[in-house]
């Protein structure tokens, strides 16, 4: 069930990134203009960042399986659009409405998986559940610039729907129901509170960089603000136990550790992917294919580690892995800060796969002691939390390197510098920002517990007899209930 759970989300979310090489042939074929083709990733991220949240009711409300067929059947309602769409809006409205359906799949993951794997085995299982969430972002571009070298942008769409709908049938012969939905209801202020709040945050980040930074920075100050009148609507909420989002799960320190550590690993690593895309198809003049396949290696290395890093995790606990994991993030975005003209590709290549090599290493156990420091009850709402945290983390990375690297690139063409040289000098400067953010990934990693442990269960769930599970006295002394 969980293998099942692990590949629908690596389809689902690996069309999150997949229409970023596809966006000049996008351009010429439907006759937009460049911020127009951009929209179809980023309305993609504003979709995925406005419905997350609700999901933690979602999931608590229906069956697993009636939200795997939704989530399913609404992605593959998109992807079908998508691939017939004949004009550009029709196009934009199905990526919203593929994105609706992925939103559903990561927290439903994550939220089955600390529901139905025992401890012991936590780690092993999350090393597949990272390849799913941290290696399909990444190989996005790389598979779609193999796919359009075969021919149309629509290809990226007719691949993935078969494939897709595969899954999703097999999914749903072999899901079990986990746990019981419970019949509670929904504060709609909550939810337009939610969407408008992280929805607007995600899109006034994306602005940054597009010239001007007083619009955008509006957009961010009201999204912002909608998120605080969020925050305090569910704090009266829980107060009646009946919060859309619930946030008694920041109560829990090493949760909220894992989340701060989790956003800046997500911000290093949408920045490189930003980045290095640009710096070798402007810089280096290499086509689409080429770039894909020089930072598929990378990928394909955060994929194979995931579940090794689970089997480490599970016999050494999390700190062994996540201290020397932020530490290869470091040293990785150390190094892109001396790009060149002339560096050879592999050295690009190397400093690439150390990045989602040690990105592999952190996230597995990040994720894993994050959640298992959780009460069962909170496990959905955490899920929600952290995937809503995620699009907001990409969409900051992604504004801070793209506004810093054109704002360094303009001040040097005032001094009289070449474009090209300009463009260069500000992407060393926004890898140089990055790597100081990426030096607090240590700094936190020092503080992480090497396993979440009952203590960290502020608000334990009382068992009656009949729920206790079946123990032996070992069993008893080393996870004492409550």
């Amino acid at each position: 069930m969980i293998r099942l759970l692990v590949l629908a989300t690596f389809v689902v979310i690996l069309n999150e990134t997949i229409m970023i090489n596809a966006i000049p042939r996008l351009m010429t074929d439907l006759n937009i203009t460049e911020q127009a083709a951009q929209w179809l990733s980023t309305a993609f991220m504003l979709t995925m960042a406005a419905v997350i949240p609700v999901t933690g009711w979602f999931l608590q409300r229906v069956t697993t399986r009636r939200a795997y067929a939704i989530a399913m059947g609404v992605f593959l309602g998109g992807t079908a659009l998508a691939a017939v769409a004949p004009v550009f809006e029709v196009l934009l409205l199905a990526r919203i409405v593929q994105a609706s359906g992925t939103a559903v799949m990561m927290p439903l993951l994550m939220t089955t998986l600390m529901t139905v794997v025992p401890e012991r085995d936590r780690g092993r299982v999350m090393g597949n559940v990272t390849m799913a969430i941290s290696v399909a972002p990444a190989m996005g571009p790389a598979i779609s610039g193999v796919i359009l070298q075969l021919g149309s942008w629509r290809l990226l769409f007719v691949v993935v729907l078969p494939i897709a709908g595969v899954i999703a049938w097999r999914g749903l012969a072999q899901l079990e129901n986990v746990g019981e939905p419970q019949a509670t209801t929904v504060d709609w202020f909550s939810v337009v509170a939610a969407a408008g709040g992280f929805g607007s945050l995600v899109y006034g980040l994306s602005r940054f960089g597009e010239g001007g930074t007083a619009g955008p920075a509006l957009i961010v100050l009201a999204g912002l603000a909608l998120i605080a009148v969020f925050v305090v609507r569910q704090l009266r909420l829980q107060r009646r136990d009946v919060p859309l989002l619930d946030l008694r799960v920041l109560r829990h320190r090493t949760y909220a550790l894992s989340l701060l550590l989790m956003s800046l690993g997500f911000m290093a690593m949408l920045g490189a992917m930003i980045l290095l895309p640009i710096y070798l198809q402007n810089l280096r003049g290499l086509s689409p294919l080429e770039t894909g396949l020089l930072v598929m290696p990378g990928g394909l290395a955060m994929g194979m580690l995931g579940p090794i890093v689970g089997r480490l995790f599970d016999r050494f606990g999390a700190r062994v892995l996540i201290i020397p994991g932020s530490a290869g993030v470091v040293l990785a975005m150390a190094g892109f800060t001396q790009i060149s003209m002339t560096m050879p590709y592999w050295q690009i290549l190397g400093l690439h796969t150390l990045l989602t090599a040690s990105l592999a290493a952190a996230f597995t156990p990040v994720f894993t002691v994050g959640l298992g420091a959780l009460p069962s009850h909170l496990y959905s709402h955490g899920s929600s939390m952290l995937g809503t945290l995620q699009q907001v983390a990409a969409a900051f990375g992604t504004a801070l390197v793209v506004t810093v690297m054109a704002g360094r690139a303009e001040t040097r063409i005032a001094d009289g510098v070449t474009q090209g040289l300009a463009q260069l000098d500000g992407m060393r400067l926004a890898f140089v920002i990055s790597a100081a953010l990426s030096v607090a990934m240590v700094g936190i990693a020092l503080l992480m517990p090497k396993r979440a442990t009952a203590a960290d269960e502020s608000e334990p769930v009382a068992l009656t007899k009949a729920d206790e599970p079946e123990t032996n006295d070992d069993d008893r002394r080393l996870e004492p209930v409550g």
